[in-house]
């Protein structure tokens, strides 16, 4: 296997020298590193090129880098059920960069590149619909970011009163902050059914 995909990471670097950045095999996966501006033609070559023809977009998801200059890593996971094998494709970008996107070559895109600009805030120019698509109207912040706190910014209730959902911040009262470390084993007054052979040794 490692073979073949040595083969193909030639063959792409081969065809498109001045889109690939880097190329690496790693858990007998290809990856293919590319600079974003350059991302809808390398998935376009990786879709109708005869030797590739990855046209299955299995996924697109991101990584967040929080001290990096190019915080975010775009990552597109590729399927080409003709050769049997997959390709990563990964682009770093900055918090402000936009990436363009590949709805044009792969329709299925639109809700991932919707599915990343909601947990992410990455922008897609040329989207043809870029909003929420996980979270709520007016939802504050992008949730998987690492600077995302874990408790969010504000809790959702059905008031019984006012008869509909309500937003409040989220208040944590201190009893919620205590944590008992003490494994549920310790201290047992019980002997569970084998213990008593260990005593004995």
């Amino acid at each position: 296997m490692t073979e073949q995909l040595q083969e193909l990471a030639a063959h792409i670097e081969l065809r498109q020298p001045e889109l690939v950045s880097s190329t690496a095999i790693t858990l007998d996966e290809l990856t293919i590193e590319a600079v974003s501006s350059d991302i809808p033609a390398l998935i376009e070559f990786l879709k109708s090129d005869e030797q590739c023809r990855f046209a299955s977009l299995v996924d697109i998801t991101a990584i967040d880098y929080p001290g990096d200059e190019r915080r975010f890593c775009v990552v597109y996971h590729f399927l080409s059920m003709y050769r049997n094998q997959r390709i990563r494709v990964k682009t770093y970008v900055r918090e402000e960069e936009i990436v363009p996107s590949i709805t044009d070559i792969h329709p299925s895109a639109n809700w991932f590149e919707r599915e990343v600009f909601d947990m992410f805030g990455i922008l897609f120019s040329g989207h043809p619909d870029l909003r929420r698509i996980l979270t709520d109207y007016g939802f504050r912040g992008y949730p998987l970011r690492k600077d995302f706190p874990t408790t969010g910014y504000t809790e959702v209730r059905y008031d019984e009163v006012q008869k509909r959902v309500v937003y409040e911040p989220v208040s944590l009262t201190q009893e919620y902050r205590q944590f008992d470390f003490m494994s549920p084993w310790e201290g047992a007054e019980y002997v569970l059914p084998g213990d008593e052979k260990g005593e004995k040794a």
